[in-house]
């Protein structure tokens, strides 16, 4: 029987408490961490930069990105284009010149026989077939140093002689562009200038300072990563989906400029996700440590 105290130390039962307690001190075993409001990017955030933007522009997936910040993307990935083109093109060179090469030498290899074939056959001497006997019993060595091989054995540290060399085929790159968190083709002129209506145009604060940054135009309401929002293409102006759904959906109509709207023209604003999240799904962080073994 076990003791029943208030300092038992006999316990039949190791707790749950006592696990979680213990595996933390001894550094095995993985830890969960449900992630913090910090570790979450703000709606108004560029999803390349992860800081409040100064231009902002969103594409017609509704996500977030600084101008300056997705067109040097863009810019690097069409110089990245231009540079995998030109080796594309001398690879492609490369195969060409090699196929050529060996048309040339089946060619050849052809015009020798049927040279060897026409010539009048003789009745070798004794001497000759001995020496055909011998050449031949050299030739069938099995050692791979015989017969001149020796320079043509594959070499692990020499890249052109190794066993897979050219075997690589030249593969034509992808001119598309795509959107590093979409993944969706995308181009510069597809993006959309947003026009975020401040809190307080009379605050100096730097915006990175202020919590409550931006609101909707039409309700006031404050907007931030509980409130779903979605942005109007025509002028840019960012609303919040409770507008969207009781105001603008009924007439289609723009609020503030009275200009008709169609179903395209209303895009959801991403909200979230960052190197650690998506949005508002998996909240939680995992650390894999070394696993105890019994």
């Amino acid at each position: 029987m076990t003791r029943h105290a208030r300092n038992c130390t006999a316990g039949a039962v190791y707790t749950y408490n006592e696990k979680k307690k213990d595996a933390q001190e001894s550094g095995y075993g993985t830890n969960s961490q449900r992630i913090g409001k910090d570790s979450v990017k703000s709606f108004d955030c560029c999803s390349l930069t992860l800081q409040p933007c100064r231009n902002p522009v969103v594409t017609k997936d509704g996500y977030l990105f600084d101008k300056e910040a997705i067109l040097q993307y863009i810019i690097t990935k069409k110089n990245e284009y231009s540079r995998k083109m030109k080796e594309y093109e001398k690879l492609k060179k490369s195969e060409e010149l090699e196929v050529s090469q060996e048309m040339s030498k089946k060619q050849q290899s052809c015009i020798d026989n049927f040279i060897n074939s026409s010539k009048p056959v003789s009745t070798p001497a004794r001497e000759d077939v001995a020496a055909v006997a011998s050449t031949s019993a050299s030739s069938s060595s099995i050692s791979n140093m015989s017969n001149g091989h020796e320079s043509k054995l594959p070499s692990f540290w020499i890249p052109s002689q190794c066993p897979n060399a050219g075997l690589a085929k030249a593969k034509k790159p992808d001119p598309t562009i795509y959107c590093p968190v979409s993944m969706q083709p995308l181009k510069a002129k597809d993006l959309i200038n947003v026009k975020f209506t401040l809190v307080d145009e009379k605050d100096k604060t730097a915006l990175v300072a202020k919590e409550n940054r931006y609101m909707c135009p039409v309700t006031r309401d404050v907007l931030n990563n509980a409130v779903p929002c979605a942005v109007l293409r025509p002028t840019g102006d960012v609303v919040t989906m409770e507008c969207v759904e009781k105001l603008i959906k009924k007439d289609m109509i723009h609020p503030l400029t009275s200009q008709k709207l169609k179903e395209k023209d209303i895009i959801p604003l991403q909200r979230g996700g960052t190197g650690y999240a998506i949005t508002n799904d998996k909240l939680q962080a995992k650390e894999q440590r070394p696993a105890l073994q019994v």
